[in-house]
């Protein structure tokens, strides 16, 4: 069984591994439609194996993510499980009647009477204006003094000079905020974490792969992981390093199929906190993969409402395809080819407008219609 930490010195329980929301197992590879089948498969072998943390959001999956798994986990008696799911801000919120129909929907979605965990969705200065003018945590707190929210709190993606002031301002059971080895400096995760272990606010991971980043890596960072551990797969060493902290409750990780469930559940099974000798393996590791990777793009999926349609996660890992290519420069061209050219001609980097829509939703802040330009003119060249 997966091991657990206690919330808050309760009694209550939480499996160290959640079962992130937002990349299910599709149909189809580069389908947002779930594969209700495999999700069912799959949720019924994590809580066989003790995990009780289900994590997701009203949008994932083109809103069909809470749904499908509100339906695989309807089968399993309520104590089972905890659900922890959030409320949106930007492009979902017009007024605050929408609050309590986006709130009573998740309800209906999920099949449950309350939840367990709830979350202000990503908190950062451009959401927070619409969180504050719709007086969404103080209804989120009233629904938790009736009873219909057991944990509230809010997922994070900025600075930490917000998150001093957001913690200051109002009084939340939790925080979730994008904790791996990558963006413990890159991101100032450091002191984020410090602020929460400060304030003794629980701390809920999400990125810990970086969006599968992790779980890759390029060929010298992955033979340096190897070299220590060849029987430990890449993805472990990063979710290892979030749940090494000990203000951390659950690490959330999105998995796709049961493979990746299998070797989530066995890491957590067997779990140990990395040694020193294993962080400077990682920092090593980390040092040479940096080097390399040209855009932090998690393939989050918050920038596809793109008014022309452009599949930007799908051009960045077609162009960090290549740069991750190491001195392999020619194989790493190929790949970049090959990827990038999957895509229907309105799907590619040529298409962007710059109209910066995409920036404005991008957790990890990238300029997006800066590095369409630049994808743009690498494939102009790499045909000739």
């Amino acid at each position: 069984m997966v091991q657990t930490r206690e919330y808050k010195n309760s009694g209550e329980r939480i499996s160290l591994l959640g079962f992130g929301g937002i990349r299910l197992p599709s149909v189809a590879e580069g389908s947002q439609e779930i594969d209700k089948k495999k999700l069912g498969e799959m949720v019924d072998y994590a809580i066989s194996r003790g995990v009780n943390y289900f994590d997701s959001a009203y949008n994932y999956h083109g809103g069909t993510s809470e749904s499908c798994i509100g339906e695989a986990l309807s089968g399993h008696p309520r104590h089972k499980f905890n659900i922890a799911t959030k409320m949106p801000s930007l492009g979902y919120l017009k007024s605050e009647s929408d609050l309590d129909h986006i709130f009573n929907e998740q309800l209906k979605r999920w099949r449950v009477d309350f939840f367990d965990f709830y979350l202000l969705h990503n908190v950062n200065r451009g959401t927070l204006p619409v969180f504050d003018e719709y007086h969404v945590y103080d209804f989120l707190k009233e629904k938790q003094r009736q009873g219909l929210i057991r944990h509230l709190g809010f997922s994070f993606h900025d600075g930490p000079a917000l998150l001093q002031e957001i913690t200051g301002r109002h009084n939340f059971d939790f925080a979730q905020i994008q904790l791996n080895y990558l963006d413990w400096e890159l991101q100032d995760v450091k002191t984020q974490y410090k602020i929460l272990k400060e304030k003794q606010i629980p701390i809920t991971v999400m990125e810990p792969v970086r969006g599968g980043m992790l779980a890759t890596l390029c060929r010298e960072s992955v033979e340096i992981l190897k070299n220590v551990n060849p029987m430990a797969s890449t993805a472990s060493w990063a979710l290892r390093y979030a749940a090494s902290f000990p203000e951390v409750l659950t690490v959330l990780s999105g998995m796709s199929n049961m493979m990746q469930l299998k070797d989530n559940v066995a890491t957590f099974e067997y779990f140990k906190p990395l040694t020193r000798e294993e962080l400077k393996t990682i920092k090593k590791a980390k040092t040479i993969y940096r080097g390399l990777l040209k855009i932090p793009c998690t393939s989050c999926r918050y920038c596809i409402a793109c008014p022309k349609d452009i599949d930007i996660p799908a051009v960045f890992a077609s162009y960090n395809s290549y740069s991750l290519s190491g001195n392999e420069k020619k194989i790493g061209k190929e790949n970049f080819l090959f990827r990038y050219e999957i895509l229907s001609p309105g799907k590619r980097a040529d298409s962007c407008i710059r109209c910066n829509q995409c920036t404005h939703h991008c957790p990890q802040h990238i300029d997006v219609p800066y590095w369409m330009n630049i994808i743009n003119e690498f494939y102009k060249r790499a045909v000739l």
